[in-house]
């Protein structure tokens, strides 16, 4: 498991594999200066509920990863959670099996 370590102080955990899609898609809109939405839900086990967290090029993050390798990346699921960053809802986490249900079109 990894870490998305935002503003120097806020740590959220995700599996590598989902940290490293989502380095790609935040990355890419920060780097355009945008900032924007994400919003996920919080597994029962670490408290259940949703967490949303706005995203700025001006404040810190961190991906920290615990695996050594990067995994392959699926640009499939990185082009779906990117669409998401562009609507109003913001960029929803999506596991690898539900960003393949869905079409980049439907946004």
């Amino acid at each position: 498991m990894g870490f998305l370590i935002y503003g120097g102080t806020q740590e959220f955990e995700f599996d590598d594999r989902t940290l490293a899609h989502l380095k790609v898609a935040i990355t890419t809109k920060l780097r355009r200066q945008e900032s924007f939405l994400m919003s996920w839900v919080h597994p029962a086990e670490r408290g259940g509920g949703r967490l949303s967290v706005w995203l700025a090029p001006s404040i810190p993050l961190v991906f920290r990863f615990s695996g050594s390798r990067p995994p392959q990346l699926n640009r499939h699921w990185i082009e779906v959670l990117t669409e998401h960053s562009h609507t109003a809802r913001g960029l929803l986490v999506l596991t690898e099996t539900d960003a393949a249900k869905q079409t980049v079109e439907q946004f």
